[in-house]
């Protein structure tokens, strides 16, 4: 049986990062499946609908839809409204998928019962020190080692689809949609995919502390979505063995942790 999917890569101004995420999207061993990729570029200022057009052609089903309203949030929503498959793979643009990515997704969401899926990140080695420190550190915490985050790319089947309706304008979408499934309906594939981690100080507080928020908007406007968290708590005596391990990439993480607890900026900053 040949299954189908959705690609939607909401893009503002990727002009740097979109060519290489298509190339990727399109180089995947689907095996059989039908897939539909779909470009959203909105509020651009620079080269990124031009850029995906690029990667037109017969064989290929991609549709680059302009808007000039910016923001995430609409974006998907017109996404969405232009799928033909019910299940849809939200990517970022600045994301790297591994070959088997889309194809095990697809796997992974066959089924009527509603499903949530994405791959095993990984983290290009940073090129800040204080950043490698955190990224060290960071993938070692039972968010990133038991879950299934799906920062950077998620997946839904029709019936994990039917959860929400419309995209409300949120902070956090990745983790208002992983909160829709109880841990037993998050599936991770082993399948791979590289995701950048923000460069320096100043932008990985400004992202962390942006990210709080919008774990705090969560918790204040959908509290019944608190019950999928499903995460395990580290405690002290977790936090101690880890920061014994790994010195440098605990104090670099405790002082970002302390930072954003400061007032300042907490929005969108590109990762590379």
């Amino acid at each position: 049986m040949t299954h189908s999917a959705t690609v939607i890569i909401p893009a503002h101004d990727e002009a740097g990062y979109i060519g290489a995420c298509l190339e990727a999207v399109f180089a995947s061993d689907l095996g059989g499946a039908a897939l539909q990729v779909i470009v959203v570029a909105n509020g651009c200022h620079d080269a990124t609908a031009e850029i995906a057009r690029r990667f037109d052609a017969p064989q290929r089903d991609l549709l680059v839809i302009e808007t000039a309203q910016g923001g995430k949030l609409n974006a998907l929503g017109l996404g969405d409204a232009a799928a033909r498959h019910g299940t849809r793979i939200y990517l970022d643009a600045d994301v790297v998928i591994s070959p088997d990515l889309i194809a095990q997704l697809i796997d992974a969401l066959g089924g009527a019962a509603p499903r949530y899926a994405s791959g095993t990140p990984v983290v290009p080695p940073p090129h800040s020190p204080i950043t490698r420190g955190y990224a060290r550190f960071w993938q070692c915490l039972p968010f990133f080692t038991q879950d299934v985050p799906g920062f950077g790319v998620f997946a839904v089947n029709a019936a994990g689809r039917a959860r929400w309706g419309d995209w409300p304008q949120i902070i956090s979408d990745d983790t208002f949609v992983r909160l829709q499934f109880p841990p037993q309906a998050r599936v991770r594939v082993p399948a791979s995919y590289r995701w950048p981690m923000v460069e320096g100080w100043r932008r990985l507080v400004r992202v962390r502390r942006r990210q709080d928020r919008g774990v705090r908007e969560i918790e204040a406007r959908y509290p019944d979505l608190l019950a999928n968290a499903g995460t395990a708590r580290l405690g002290l005596r977790g936090i101690a063995r880890r920061g014994l391990r790994d010195p440098v990439g605990f104090a670099v993480y405790a002082a970002v942790s302390l930072a954003v607890r400061l007032p300042g900026p907490g929005g969108w900053v590109r990762g590379r």
